[in-house]
């Protein structure tokens, strides 16, 4: 198993590299791209200075293709992206006239703790709920659930979002979260205690979005994975020689049953720093998600190939978790064979 491991850790570096690459060509051949968007720039477009236009001459357009390193096949041009990389210098952000790092881990804490809030609480309530409704499959605690469940599925975040705000935060039936941000506008004068609750209140709306949208998927995959391993002979054996039904699940049942669960933590956990537009917009959260959406939107080249990279990088670490949560729950699996 280690060699395995070692061979996909080794991987995720030519795997970059080709997602990267393929990116990076697209988006330079693609129509608007970064030579386009700075042409368009300085002829003013969209300003006032519209007679600039009849300025840019074939001198000033290959100064912009020096600067954007341009003026050399696109392959050699991403070399260089490359090698600025290797330096831990992703660009400036033209959207936002601020270096691409700085942006990136600037936004990267408001994400994680909604992302990683909503991410946790999601495993920690629908793994005990899927094992008590595959234990009481076709009472009224699994029939009442499922048609919450239902619901929960059926609403998309969007709305869900938007209910939720006029609820408990617009002030027409009450008014007791706050209608969105990370935190008010007097949270430096709030004290330490006074600011977790601050922080808790911002937190709770946009948390429960994050839970809802994988609440029902992860509830009954659990709960089916946990039906599927009690109809089998090995737990039918165990409670036949003594074992009670209570023990034949926790003790053998239940860690089999997590092995589907453990096939989307690792794509789970590398979506946490992604960010969520959706609620990112309308909670007015500026996380990633939110940044994402304008680099690609505004075709902002150097902050959607900083975007890219880390994401990928993430997206692959998580599939190498998800494979080590398979060998932590059984010990047997063996990737090599």
């Amino acid at each position: 198993m280690r060699n395995y491991f070692l061979k996909r850790i080794f991987l995720i570096v030519p795997t970059i590299l080709g997602i990267t690459f393929l990116v990076f060509i697209l988006s330079h051949l693609a129509p608007g791209g970064p030579l386009e968007r700075e042409i368009a720039k300085l002829r003013g477009y969209g300003n006032e200075d519209g007679a600039r236009s009849s300025l840019i001459n074939n001198e000033e357009i290959e100064i912009l293709k020096q600067k954007l390193r341009l003026d050399k096949p696109l392959p050699v041009a991403y070399l260089y992206w490359l090698w600025d990389v290797a330096s831990l210098d992703l660009g400036e952000s033209r959207l936002h006239s601020r270096p691409v790092n700085e942006l990136i881990f600037e936004k990267i804490p408001v994400s994680l703790t909604f992302g990683l809030s909503g991410f946790l609480l999601s495993y920690l309530i629908c793994i005990p709920l899927g094992i008590r409704k595959a234990i009481q499959s076709g009472q009224a605690f699994d029939s009442g659930t499922s048609i919450v469940i239902l619901i929960a599925y059926s609403m998309p975040v969007f709305a869900l979002s938007m209910l939720l705000l006029y609820l408990f935060s617009s002030g027409e039936v009450f008014s007791i979260f706050p209608l969105g941000h990370e935190y008010s506008d007097n949270y430096d004068d709030l004290d330490f205690f006074e600011k977790i609750i601050d922080r808790a209140e911002h937190m709770f709306l946009p948390v429960f979005c994050y839970v809802s949208g994988s609440f029902a998927m992860l509830t009954l995959l659990m709960k089916n994975s946990l039906l599927d391993q009690i109809s089998k002979e090995y737990v039918r054996t165990a409670i036949s020689k003594g074992l009670s039904f209570k023990d034949a699940i926790y003790k053998h049942a239940f860690r089999n049953s997590l092995i589907p669960i453990a096939t989307g933590f690792g794509s789970n956990l590398s979506l946490v720093l992604a960010g969520s537009l959706i609620i990112e917009l309308v909670f007015s959260i500026d996380g990633i998600g939110l940044l994402s959406f304008q680099a690609v939107t505004e075709r902002d080249t150097n902050l959607m190939m900083g975007l890219l990279l880390i994401q990928s990088f993430l997206s692959l670490i998580g599939n190498i978790l998800s494979d080590l949560c398979y060998v932590i729950i059984d010990p047997r699996i063996n990737f090599e064979a």
